[in-house]
């Protein structure tokens, strides 16, 4: 007899015989027992789960004649014919070869014929691969089977299966095998068909077999055959460890191995991938890979050094670098260059790497400003503390040098860090811009509001600066169009020292261009006074002045008396420019003084021949009937 490969001879038999699928087993056993299966069913999931084999044993346990519990007798004549691939009463289909509606019209005919046993089951493997109109020519026929059909189909990419499809069917999903469970299934085949193999060479079978009981098989064949892994590959291992040291020259050498054996490229960055995205994982759960204790602890640490932003721009940068080979020359190119921005963010700019530098200073910077130990002979260091910004003001710190710029002197990174050290600890003190004061007298009497505590008294240099930034911001619209025009001013007699106002008056001017757009602030002044007082935590009062009576209260001796007493000698100061004319986007109506309107010059032109007279000068006109 001819040699049978293990994955057939170890097909499974029973539910029971199924690894890995405890849902699928309860789902089946209890419908059979109870006689309660679905006219259809879906099987879905990645290759090597056991959907064929599922398929055939329901249908042995649904023409066999002594059902045990939901599980076929593997004893009785149907149930050896179908083992055997006999029986008339199980028809398979290969979609992907009979994908076309001649294909499911023959199906929908011959399922309306009698069958020997009970049930005659139409099992579809490769169900995504039918055609839309195959799989519409199925639908009414899939909904409403005659009454000992069923059918199952299978597929790995459900997905690609037409909703409707999927919504006449139950949909059962295979999954793969852990690492662990995979091992102990090869190592009772091995036991079974007596393979005198090592345990260390099964656990590599069951990680190259990636979930798939038949993968796993396959490679378990080969071993046996060939007597163990003939694996004279250069270590994976060395290319990721240069990346998480970010060496560039480690890294590049050992792809250039690969590629010197004939490795392909696609095949190298595709397994780089998986291994970036078990080593991400692992840092979330070790729950989540399939790996042994000893790889599962090798791939954390490497991921802990790459750290995750760094593993994720990998991943996304060597997934690109998949897509770009379809069309790439020479696809070692491209995965040169992704490992080059990998080792070397600097020559990539996307904003990815940018924050995997400034990652990188960071943890730097804290390596540098942790306490270092006292030596046998030196001062004890400061106490360290948790908080980097002290709350109490103290004296500035002197810069210190940061350890790594003393390793690595003239590198931009460590120019950089200790400019950055220099501003912390020495912050430049802001000047204060200088502002011309114009004593003026008060224009209008408004009541002068008692001393408040709650906050110290702004001067006028603070209420402008926070007008613009800040207290404009939170006006009505109507307000901020009104007051958008004008400025502030000290009124004369109410100003302290540096251009402050007294302890007995919070009361600033505002000056304005004319007496009518006076009179329309004066009816929202209450808002304004109301948003600086809560800016600045003490009551404020605003009196509203003209540019005419500034300039005119300016010019009267006693004014300007005062002005000089006040000032001393005279400064070369330019006078405050005159206030702007009103925006023409200003949202409130502008007054108009009826008074000053003026009539327009009685019209000249009165018909349409004379309009073009004046507009083209020297013209005659021709009568057209002449």
């Amino acid at each position: 007899m001819a040699y049978q490969a293990l994955y057939r001879r170890y097909r499974s038999q029973t539910f029971g015989d199924l690894r890995g699928q405890p849902h699928v087993h309860a789902t089946l056993t209890s419908a059979v027992a109870a006689g309660r299966t679905s006219h259809a069913y879906l099987f879905s999931g990645p290759r090597g789960t056991g959907k064929t084999s599922t398929a055939r044993i329901l249908a042995k346990a649904l023409n066999c004649s002594t059902v045990v519990e939901g599980e076929p007798c593997n004893a009785c004549p149907s149930c050896a014919d179908i083992t055997e691939g006999r029986s008339l009463d199980v028809f398979e289909l290969d979609a992907a070869s009979h994908n076309g509606v001649e294909a499911m019209r023959d199906l929908v005919a011959r399922a309306a014929l009698g069958t020997p046993g009970r049930w005659k089951v139409y099992i579809v493997d490769e169900a995504h691969m039918l055609s839309a109109a195959a799989s519409n020519a199925l639908l009414k026929t899939l909904e409403e089977p005659p009454a000992h059909v069923v059918f199952v189909l299978a597929t790995t990419e459900a997905r690609k299966v037409l909703p409707t499809i999927r919504s006449r069917t139950q949909h059962l999903e295979f999954r793969l095998l852990s690492t662990q469970a995979l091992a102990d299934h090869l190592r009772w085949v091995a036991g079974d068909a007596g393979l005198d193999l090592p345990s260390e060479l099964i656990d590599l079978v069951a990680k190259r077999g990636n979930g798939s009981v038949r993968d796993a098989l396959s490679a378990l064949d080969q071993v046996a055959a060939a007597g163990g892994f003939h694996d004279d590959e250069p270590s994976f291992e060395e290319l990721v460890e240069a990346l998480c040291e970010r060496d560039l020259d480690r890294a590049m050498a050992a792809v250039a191995e690969r590629f010197t054996i004939g490795y392909d490229p696609r095949q190298l960055t595709t397994d780089l991938v998986e291994h970036l995205r078990n080593a991400f994982l692992a840092t979330i759960s070790r729950s989540l890979v399939s790996l042994s204790d000893e790889e599962l602890a090798r791939v954390e640490s490497q991921a802990r050094r790459l750290g995750r932003a760094t593993t994720v721009r990998a991943m996304e940068l060597l997934g690109q670098s998949l897509i770009d080979m379809r069309e790439a020359p020479d696809p070692r190119v491209i995965v040169e260059l992704a490992l080059i921005r990998l080792c070397r963010p600097e020559t990539d700019p996307s904003p990815a790497a940018l924050l995997e530098r400034i990652e990188r200073l960071e943890r730097l910077a804290r390596t540098d400003d942790a306490p270092a130990a006292p030596g046998p002979a030196g001062p004890a260091g400061p106490t360290p503390t948790t908080d980097r910004f002290p709350t109490a003001p103290g004296p500035p710190k002197p810069a210190s040098v940061p350890s790594a710029v003393m390793r690595e002197p003239g590198s931009p990174a460590a120019a950089a860090r200790a400019a950055l050290r220099s501003r912390r600890s020495n912050p430049p003190a802001a000047p204060a811009p200088p502002t011309p004061h114009v004593p003026i007298a008060p224009i209008r009497s408004e009541p002068v509001l008692a001393p408040s505590t709650s906050g110290p008294t702004p001067s006028r240099d603070e209420v402008t600066m926070a007008w613009a930034d800040v207290i404009m911001e939170g006006l009505s619209v109507k307000t901020r169009a009104r007051f958008r025009i004008g400025r502030f001013v000290n009124l004369d007699g109410d100003q302290g020292k540096g251009d402050r106002p007294s302890a007995t008056s919070n009361r600033i001017g505002f000056v304005l261009p004319n007496a009518i757009h006076r009179d329309r602030c004066e009816e929202v002044r209450a808002e304004v006074e109301t948003a600086l007082g809560a800016h600045f935590a003490t009551p404020m009062t605003i009196a509203l002045v003209v540019e005419s009576d500034l300039a005119t209260s300016a010019s009267t001796p006693a004014a300007s008396g005062r002005s000089a007493r006040r000032a001393g000698p005279p400064r070369n100061e330019s006078p405050a420019p005159p206030a702007p004319p009103p925006p023409a986007d200003i949202d409130d109506e502008e007054a108009i003084d009826l008074d000053d309107l003026t009539d327009a010059p009685p019209a000249t032109v009165t018909s349409p021949i004379d309009q073009l007279r004046a507009a083209f000068g020297g013209a005659t006109v021709v009568d057209p009937d002449s």
